[in-house]
């Protein structure tokens, strides 16, 4: 049996999904949250900044805070160092007589203690957010965010995220991934399929908070475990598409297999250990019947997929070494070109893969144009196609390492 008929199951399933994303995002659900102006509602809310060590982007995230187009006497922020052992403190405590910020400094607890520090505070809020202290707000973002709630059955809304300022081929690849992301959760809010409240700018409804409890460590992803929660609570979970905020991404790519190692993980952590019911189970709609179970096949169809092209590489060379067994190798190097496209090794793996990357790059241009973020995508969807590929399975596969190993790795 050839080795690319094990591929087929992972690729029909991608290619199912995108096309369910593709018709989710053009029906009518979809297209009346598109259309859904921003609120004149201004109800008092609290946006929490944790920290640590983050001294030379926490005064840019404030500055973007001050800069929102809210009311004044009905926005407050709340910094809350958690232990930084740079001059994190310092530059917090320059923000202490402004009378919409409040500093609090504590022990280092993690990032889930510092949220809930902040939580404890804002008893005078009917909505919390948290922002990451490396992100930073367009100024109407919140007006954006605070639409999604009129239903009052939504409990958190997510905003349209993509990459601050990104210059190198892995910061752009990064950002047409973020805005594939846009589009993915905008299609997702329209069946009430979101599994994660991002740490840059989601907003919550704090009673609900109140109810079903506090951030949690929850395997160092305590903004997909608050989102389960919410989800088995019974409650929706909406997206801004037009909420902006830009966050810094990994610089180089030992990094950014550490992040995604981190992420990968803290999904597989949080469904298989304690949200379990969760999966395969029709109460919770397209989240249980799909999302979810469709998130363990990506893992494991990663991992098979990177293997299989291994395999299918080897198995090639070893065809070619044995058909140019004899063969002078001047001749076997030398250059041969035709542009004899009829002649073209083209397969139905192959065909089916063109597709898949249409889809995928169209859903970017829709996640640029939901959101109107004005960026140059050439170079990042270069990165993205031929880049990404090579770089995923490696976090794929060292997240189920630790996971069968249960091996825990420090945040950063």
């Amino acid at each position: 049996m050839h080795l690319e008929v094990l591929a087929y199951p992972f690729i029909f399933l991608g290619l199912y999904f995108e096309v369910f994303m593709l018709l989710t995002f053009l029906s009518a659900p979809a297209r009346a949250r598109r259309n859904r102006p921003a609120t004149d509602a201004t109800p008092k809310v609290a946006i929490i900044v944790p920290c640590w060590n983050e001294e030379s982007t926490i005064g840019g995230t404030v500055e973007s805070l001050l800069n929102l187009e809210y009311p004044k006497d009905r926005l407050r922020i709340i910094l809350v160092n958690d232990g930084s052992t740079d001059s994190t403190q310092q530059v917090m405590d320059g923000y202490v007589s402004n009378p919409q910020i409040t500093v609090l400094h504590k022990e280092n607890g993690g990032k889930h203690t510092a949220i809930n520090a902040g939580i404890d505070i804002a008893d005078d809020c009917e909505f919390v957010g948290c922002l990451d202290a490396d992100s930073f707000v367009a100024p109407d973002a919140l007006r954006e965010m605070m639409a999604a709630f009129a239903d009052p059955h939504v409990s958190a809304s997510t905003p349209a995220m993509s990459v601050f300022q990104p210059k190198s081929l892995l910061e752009r690849m990064q950002n047409a991934e973020y805005i594939f992301g846009i589009a993915l959760r905008h299609a997702l809010s329209a069946v009430n399929g979101i599994y994660v409240t991002p740490g840059p700018f989601s907003l919550y409804r704090k009673s609900v908070i109140d109810e079903i409890g506090g951030f949690r460590h929850a395997h160092q992803a305590e903004d997909m475990e608050m989102a389960l929660r919410m989800q088995r609570a019974g409650y929706e979970i909406e997206n801004a598409p037009r909420a902006r905020v830009f966050t810094k991404v990994p610089k180089s790519v030992p990094r950014l297999i550490k992040q995604r190692t981190r992420w990968t993980t803290g999904f597989l952590r949080n469904v298989l250990t304690d949200y379990r019911d969760l999966v395969g189970n029709p109460k919770y709609g397209v989240l249980g019947i799909m999302i979810l179970p469709l998130g363990f096949v990506a893992v494991i169809g990663g991992m098979a997929l990177f293997f299989l092209a291994l395999g299918q590489v080897a198995s090639d060379v070893f065809h070619t070494f044995t058909v140019t067994s004899g063969v002078p190798l001047a001749y076997i190097l030398m250059p041969r070109f035709s542009l004899e496209w009829f002649y073209s090794p083209i397969s139905f793996i192959t065909v089916i893969s063109f597709v898949v990357l249409v889809l995928s790059t169209s859903f970017v241009l829709i996640g640029r144009s939901v959101s109107k973020t004005d960026t140059d995508l050439t170079m990042g969807l270069v990165g993205y196609t031929f880049l990404y590929a090579f770089i995923a399975p490696f976090w794929v596969i060292r997240s189920l390492f630790d996971v069968i190993t249960g091996t825990r790795r420090a945040w950063r």
